[in-house]
């Protein structure tokens, strides 16, 4: 099943989706390499990975199925895709950052740019 959770949702959800054996929780950023030049996310108790959408399924394996993800792109579509795509594929805790990057600017740092 994926979730939906906004931005400021985030830490209670990892909170409630980490377990000691599951690592640390990851937000796994999905845009284009451009989108990350122009605006970007601190890790604040979570690892942050971006591979874009369209290398996942090459790249799949880089990715650790027991930990808690949590999709991010611009404004939650694609992350929504990928997540589903991850949740398809064995990964058992996976969300979508509902609004993106776009209301992690409104609602987390208003420090990260609007595009």
């Amino acid at each position: 099943m994926i979730d939906h959770v906004r931005p400021s949702q985030l830490p209670a959800w990892f909170s409630a989706a980490t377990a000691p054996e599951s690592g640390r929780p990851l937000v796994l950023d999905v845009r284009e390499p451009w989108e990350l030049q122009t605006a970007s996310i601190t890790a604040e108790g979570f690892e942050l990975v971006a591979i874009p959408m369209g290398e996942l399924p090459s790249r799949l394996a880089e990715l650790d199925s027991a930990r808690p993800i949590a999709c991010l792109c611009h404004h939650g579509a694609r992350s929504l895709r990928v997540a589903a795509f991850l949740a398809q594929n064995g990964f058992g805790q996976v969300a979508n950052i509902t609004g993106g990057i776009d209301a992690w600017s409104l609602e987390t740092d208003q420090a990260v740019p609007r595009y």
